[in-house]
């Protein structure tokens, strides 16, 4: 059978979720994927980097709570630690993931795909032998990203790891020199300094700028407690791989900078170069502006979408999974002749990327935030009033933690009185960030927050300091 109703390009976790979806919704769907099932979350991205992490993590954590320091006699066990990465990754082997495939009734088709036509995707194998997919009803692309190499002298030529390599390392390099101060590089500086390399991190725009300024100000500071050289302002002019293996990295200023291994982290660009946009009047290699429900803008009959980070409205595999269950169910509403409400809020809609978006950055101290930053709420207009607060006044801070530091922060909508940001930092605090994307997914007035009441004695107690902060 080659003709289905839906054909999804990409098997990471969002064009799993796509398939499943519209299956489940009574139409029948194929996959195809040139790489492994289960994409980049699974293997090198979301679920080995945070195996990389926790280790870290669990030890700083016991050495933070009397008692437990006590019992704790050595260092990490990088071995070991790269073991579990491996079994994080599943050593790199999909056969769990296409067993998934098959239960759920889902075809694969191995090799590389591309649009050919109006509702055509051929799919080339590895052994050169091509298959050609219809579509009844819709094609939705789901191929993801892919780190973004820049335009730096030499750059190339000297092959730098980018996200894939550092997860995937089979040894911790002696020196690691990182280009950029995101997410993936302040994650990766702290894994592979708790790991023993010794870390340079040339943050030119600053660390995780795009969050509050606190935030970049404290992971900044425990990256430079941890021995890492954090340079912000820092830019490379030129990248050299010398004949022994190592880097040489010049920056703008004329200092010289050597390493064992280079990591590039200053952003994502779309796997979409060669999966015939061509064909249907799109430009290679862009990404893909779509509409509320992932419809691809620009082509006719509305037959093509686009979910995950190739639409670039959010580059996080939980909301591109969000947006693959919102197309899949507009994908079989629309199959069945049944009404779509197209509008920002309507039922199909992928809301949550506007105003919702929750994230978390496995540094330490550990991130969590959703909804919009103070900057980027009066940016888009709204008055607001932001209320902050020292997390380790909180009850439940000291029983957490010896030492404990944190802040947290809510940005309110004075118009509404609601809030419309929420920023956590400190550690653990990615299991308190659900009840905030609540609170701003919902739009629960300030009002009734008074009646959440925080259990005590918990860190969760921010909920009632804030509000108090705020006043009634």
């Amino acid at each position: 059978m080659t003709t289905y109703d839906v054909v999804v390009i990409g098997a990471g976790p969002v064009g799993e979720n796509v398939a499943d979806r519209v299956v489940q919704g009574g139409l029948t769907a194929a996959i195809v994927e040139r790489e492994l099932v289960g994409g980049e979350c699974s293997y090198w991205a979301c679920m080995p980097t945070k195996a990389l992490l926790r280790s870290g993590a669990a030890l700083r954590a016991a050495r933070q709570v009397p008692g437990a320091r006590e019992a704790v006699t050595g260092e990490l066990d990088v071995a070991a630690v790269l073991r579990r990465r491996d079994s994080f990754a599943s050593n790199w082997n999909d056969e769990g993931q296409v067993s998934w495939l098959e239960s759920a009734g889902i075809p694969l088709f191995r090799g590389h795909g591309r649009i050919a036509g109006d509702r055509v995707v051929e799919v080339t194998g590895a052994d050169g032998v091509t298959t050609t997919l219809t579509a009844r009803h819709a094609v939705v692309v789901a191929t993801g990203s892919g780190a973004l190499v820049p335009d730096i002298d030499g750059l190339r030529d000297a092959k730098p790891w980018t996200s894939r390599e550092t997860v995937a390392a089979k040894e911790v390099p002696g020196r690691l020199a990182i280009i950029g101060g995101g997410v993936v590089a302040s994650e990766m500086a702290t894994a592979f300094s708790e790991l023993g390399s010794s870390v340079t991190m040339l943050a030119r725009d600053g660390v995780l700028h795009l969050q509050e300024p606190f935030v970049g100000e404290r992971v900044a500071t425990s990256l430079r407690d941890k021995g890492v050289s954090v340079r912000i302002g820092a830019e490379a002019g030129s990248v050299k791989r010398n004949d022994d293996g190592t880097v040489s990295i010049t920056l703008t200023d004329g200092e010289q900078i050597e390493a064992d291994e280079l990591l590039v982290a200053i952003g994502r660009t779309p796997n979409t170069q060669d999966i015939g946009l061509d064909n249907v009047g799109l430009k290679p290699g862009s990404w893909l502006t779509v509409d509320g429900t992932m419809r691809v803008d620009g082509v006719e009959d509305g037959w093509l979408y686009a979910t995950g980070d190739v639409n670039r409205r959010v580059l996080l595999t939980h909301q591109g999974k969000y947006q693959a269950r919102a197309v899949g169910d507009v994908i079989v509403a629309r199959a069945k002749g049944e009404p779509v409400d197209d509008a920002p809020w309507g039922r199909h809609a992928a809301t949550a990327d506007e105003r919702a978006v929750p994230q978390v950055v496995f540094t330490e101290p550990e991130i969590a935030s959703v909804g919009l930053t103070a900057a980027n709420a009066e940016a888009a207009g709204l008055r607001i009033r932001v209320v902050d607060y020292d997390l380790a006044a909180t009850a439940g801070s000291s029983l957490h933690a010896e030492g404990y530091q944190g802040h947290a922060r809510m940005v309110v909508d004075e118009d509404r009185k609601v809030i419309v940001g929420f920023t956590l930092v400190g550690p653990d605090v990615a299991e308190m960030l659900h009840a905030a994307t609540i609170a701003v997914a919902g739009e629960v007035p300030l009002d009734r927050l008074w009646h959440a009441v925080p259990a005590f004695p918990t860190v969760s107690e921010v909920w009632l300091r804030l509000l108090e902060a705020y006043g009634r």
